[in-house]
């Protein structure tokens, strides 16, 4: 392996590791959360979750660090990943994530449902009720989609 390789490489670990990091601190959160409310959540427990400060802290931590991941992913750890396997990257998004697909590592079109739900995140949904729970219980669904592209990325480096 050369030394671009190995800086690549090692690009690739840290935004995984970061990655994994965050997952984690979701995963936690869901799991604290869930003890109590389990997912997915319906109106009824969504409304008690808003009465506890506790568990209005652990849904608050599922959307950060739902966006943290989204964000790493997407900014740093998909770019690592093609240098990684010596593509060039100064192309379009689109074209990055194209690339991954065709190794096996992302479907564009779940990637844009991430994408999708952190962009409506980004906006204030703290006033609609129901677009808060239905942006919890994607949440939930999506994780374990991050989670395998994740590992699917983790195998691919060794």
């Amino acid at each position: 392996m050369g030394n671009k390789t190995l800086v690549y490489a090692q690009k690739v670990h840290d935004n995984l590791h970061e990655s994994y990091k965050h997952l984690l601190r979701l995963e936690n959160a869901f799991n604290a959360l869930g003890k109590k409310h389990p997912f997915p959540l319906d109106k009824e427990s969504f409304l008690k979750i808003l009465e506890s400060v506790e568990y209005l802290a652990y849904s608050d931590q599922i959307i950060y660090r739902f966006s943290k991941l989204q964000d790493c992913m997407g900014a740093k750890l998909f770019k690592a990943v093609l240098l990684y396997e010596g593509e060039n990257i100064n192309k379009p998004f689109l074209d990055i994530l194209n690339q991954l697909e065709a190794i096996n590592i992302i479907s564009v079109d779940e990637w844009f449902e991430i994408r999708d739900l952190r962009n409506e995140i980004a906006h204030d949904y703290e006033d609609n009720e129901e677009l808060a729970i239905n942006i919890l219980n994607t949440i939930f669904k999506l994780k374990k989609e991050l989670e395998d592209i994740l590992n699917s990325i983790k195998q691919l480096v060794g």
